[in-house]
């Protein structure tokens, strides 16, 4: 099919390169001349503004937006509804607040546009692992975009699962449950760099770990990484932000009288990270930017470390 990507970030670069690779028809748009060189780089179409990416898809037309939350999205929508006609879908695949998806809907529908919030996990794997897609909507406006959706999951790791709303809802709560799986990690480990008497080498545990032990998984394999040799870990400081879908998750467990303490836990933990530095927090801040590309913050105050290496 031929969608429009809006947005080449990392993770709009890279979707529309798998994209590209499954034999789609990709027009890229982005605000950066840079972004959309590469992208035309990669094989797809390059719109110059959105007027011209309107005129180069064909009915009916489908634009996924990968821009950052809130007014970036809420603008670009708003932008692509008067530039498209009824039948035409939208996809928000950014970590949006699904309470805004019905009005965003709403919206649309005045137009007979269709709306599709597909929540996107996969970080700067996706390219190579594929994106775990968890999408919200009417069937005939998936059915559009569907595709597309195939070709960025993997096999297995797509799925519809219910009406507008639902595909952000379920990946806001699958960014709560990292927050308590993540600081699981980081607390074990601190744990164990504690007990000075034994001198545990912590890279060598969470590389065992990863084979047979109960505990393994994505999240530790990404553990083993941040902690290799060399891999400038020390060099981290414990501060961890927060994107905004914690918040979200605790907060719908305290309006639907859910206890959630472990989600919770982590959540305050990492808003007392920018108040103190300990090792917990600076594994935090690691495996963020292991599976997400995010930048952390140096001991020198700097932004960096950011990786994009293929797993093993």
């Amino acid at each position: 099919m031929r969608i429009a990507m809006v947005g080449l970030g990392k993770m709009g670069a890279n979707m529309t390169e798998r994209l590209l690779g499954a034999g789609h028809e990709v027009v890229a748009y982005d605000l950066s001349p840079a972004a959309r060189k590469a992208a035309g780089a990669k094989g797809a179409v390059v719109a110059d503004d959105l007027d011209h990416l309107a005129t180069v898809l064909e009915p009916p037309r489908a634009a996924w937006v990968m821009v950052p939350a809130g007014e970036p999205t809420d603008s670009t929508i708003g932008a692509l509804a008067q530039r498209f006609e009824a039948g035409d879908v939208i996809v928000d695949g950014g970590n949006s607040n699904y309470k805004e998806a019905k009005a965003t809907a709403e919206r649309l529908s005045e137009k007979g546009i269709g709306f599709v919030d597909a929540g996107t996990s996969g970080g700067v794997w996706g390219l190579t692992e594929g994106y775990c897609l968890m999408v919200g909507g009417t069937k005939e406006s998936v059915a559009v975009v569907e595709p597309a959706l195939r070709s960025l999951a993997p096999e297995g790791g797509y799925a519809h699962v219910g009406p507008v709303g639902a595909g952000h809802f379920v990946k806001m709560v699958h960014n709560g449950i990292e927050y308590g799986l993540m600081q699981a990690y980081a607390e074990g480990f601190e744990i164990m760099g504690a007990a000075d008497e034994f001198d545990l080498d912590l890279h060598e545990i969470a590389s065992i770990w990863r084979y047979g032990s109960v505990v393994r998984s994505w999240l530790l394999e990404l553990t083993e990484r941040a902690l290799r040799p060399g891999s400038g870990f020390e060099d981290i400081k414990g501060a961890v932000t927060d994107s905004g879908e914690g918040r979200w998750t605790v907060e719908e467990a305290i309006a639907r009288a859910v206890p959630a303490p472990a989600i919770s836990a982590a959540l305050y933990t990492r808003f007392a990270s920018r108040e103190q530095d300990s090792f917990a927090n600076k594994l935090l801040a690691a495996l963020r930017n292991q599976f997400g590309g995010h930048a952390v913050t140096l001991e020198s105050g700097q932004q960096g470390l950011e990786t994009s290496t293929p797993r093993n």
